[in-house]
């Protein structure tokens, strides 16, 4: 079973060290990619420095565009098997073997921070967005998902091959991808996950940028539901 790490990285020089560090010790057989999203630092040099493959984007698409590089890749390179996993630090290697056995029965799979009550914790106001996040994806998907936003998530190859053309490219990308994938008829499940702060850089939250790709996702969403999901047969290695 061939399995790829897809990290999407855009000026992470410093935390990705560590991350490379962490997936060598805990997995040393998984192929690692990462996708420079257009930085302006070193970060590309920080992946090629910590052994995994390189793809460079001339400019920065957003993660939406570097995850859909990185789908083409390991599709066209063969891969059976792949998961995301942040260039920041807050994913925990130790994880990784408990959400690919997820895979077995499901198309794919999501490391959730909030099943069991992991003791993850967001302010205020993000909780009442992600709440509503939750709220409407449940009744698109007709199934009751946790972490709508986790980018910590594993993928048989026929999710990998969906992806590496249809993709969403907009920020706050991974809410619009779970619904995609459940109305393609993929089995998408959930398992319990730790994770940790960020270890290095800045994330992206301004607070305008957010409202307003907050108000598109909820367009999106609400807007592509009539029609209903379409089935398709789950696929088996």
């Amino acid at each position: 079973m061939r399995t790829a790490v897809i990290i999407p990285a855009f000026d992470e020089a410093d935390a990705l060290p560590g991350v490379l560090a962490d997936l060598a010790a805990h997995v040393p057989d998984h192929d690692i990619i990462v996708v420079d999203d257009g930085s302006v630092d070193s970060t590309h040099l920080a992946a090629l420095a910590g052994g995994a493959t390189c793809l460079r984007l001339p400019f920065n698409l957003g993660i939406g565009g570097a995850l859909r590089l990185g789908f083409r890749h390991v599709v066209q390179e063969g891969y059976d098997q792949a998961y995301q996993f942040d260039a920041d630090g807050q994913h925990d290697a130790t994880q990784i073997p408990a959400l690919l056995a997820a895979l077995s029965e499901a198309d794919m799979v999501i490391g959730s921070r909030f099943v069991n009550n992991q003791g993850y914790r967001v302010g205020r106001s993000r909780s009442t967005a992600m709440a509503l996040l939750r709220y409407l994806v449940g009744i698109i998907s007709g199934q009751r998902f946790t972490d709508t936003s986790s980018g910590f998530r594993a993928f048989r190859r026929p999710v990998l091959q969906f992806f590496a053309t249809e993709y969403p490219m907009e920020y706050m990308e991974s809410v619009e991808a779970l619904v995609l994938a459940v109305r393609h008829g993929f089995t998408v499940h959930e398992i319990p996950v730790t994770m940790r702060e960020r270890s290095a850089g800045t994330a992206s939250n301004g607070s305008l940028r957010l409202a307003y790709h907050f108000v598109r996702l909820l367009i999106v969403l609400v807007a592509g539901e009539p029609g209903g999901r379409k089935k398709r047969e789950r696929h088996s290695l």
